[in-house]
């Protein structure tokens, strides 16, 4: 993850990514381990994910968020807030997992935070990023996020799957953990949450009727389901 100034006021967009392999057969799901010292959940087994850059703002995808997808995405958010959140997560789970969501092609200058994945011969790939729930960190916490979900197959990685050898070490112990052994591993409660939404829907691949929303302001948490309408200020 880049390291921008850190507001601990601030309430950050950010992008995780939940990776699901063999989920008609033995569904497991790659996570990691944060490390103990982290200010942001130490200790805890989570999706690779963090918040978005300045810079992934500026970042070309090779395609673009499917529908309903990118609908859902504007809704209760800033109407171009879709794209970043996209190179987000893909830019996060290549940091973190050495994982490449991505389509051959070459880049013209990358970024230096993006030369280890241009290496790889790919441009990020938004396509396959499925929009599955929404959560925003409730106040009092060290760090605040509006984090959204992301489900991908495996299938669709560029990449070995088992091949963690290009991974930062911001997460320890990466694994593909079956759903079954979850309860084995020391998780956040939202965490324990999205992993039921997703056990719930492995027999349908398509986008969910509605993306469920843990929106935990400064007055009042509220459990919202977003649908692709987008809210007028």
């Amino acid at each position: 993850m880049t390291a921008d100034p850190i507001d601990k006021t601030q309430v950050r967009d950010a992008s995780t990514v939940i990776v699901l392999r063999d989920r008609a057969t033995s569904p497991r799901i790659l996570m990691g381990q944060r490390g103990a010292k982290a200010v942001f959940m130490p200790g805890k087994f989570v999706f690779p994910g963090g918040a978005v850059d300045a810079g992934d703002h500026a970042i070309p995808l090779s395609s673009t968020l499917s529908a309903p997808n990118d609908q859902r995405l504007r809704e209760e958010s800033a109407a171009d807030i879709g794209p970043a959140l996209a190179v987000a997560a893909i830019r996060e789970l290549f940091e973190e997992t050495g994982q490449v969501l991505g389509r051959p092609g070459t880049w013209d200058a990358p970024p230096p935070d993006w030369e280890g994945f241009a290496a790889t011969g790919h441009l990020p790939h938004a396509a396959p990023l499925q929009f599955v729930f929404r959560a925003l960190t409730p106040p009092g916490r060290p760090r605040r996020f509006d984090a959204r979900f992301f489900l991908i197959d495996a299938g669709d990685l560029a990449s070995d799957p088992d091949d963690f050898s290009a991974a930062s070490d911001e997460l320890s112990h990466l694994q593909w953990v079956a759903l079954e052994d979850m309860r084995r591993f020391d998780m956040p409660f939202i965490t324990e949450v999205v992993l039921s939404e997703i056990s719930a829907r492995l027999t349908d691949p398509a986008p969910p009727a509605s993306v469920p929303y843990f929106k935990n302001d400064d007055e009042e948490s509220l459990f919202l389901r977003l649908r692709g309408t987008v809210m007028q200020n």
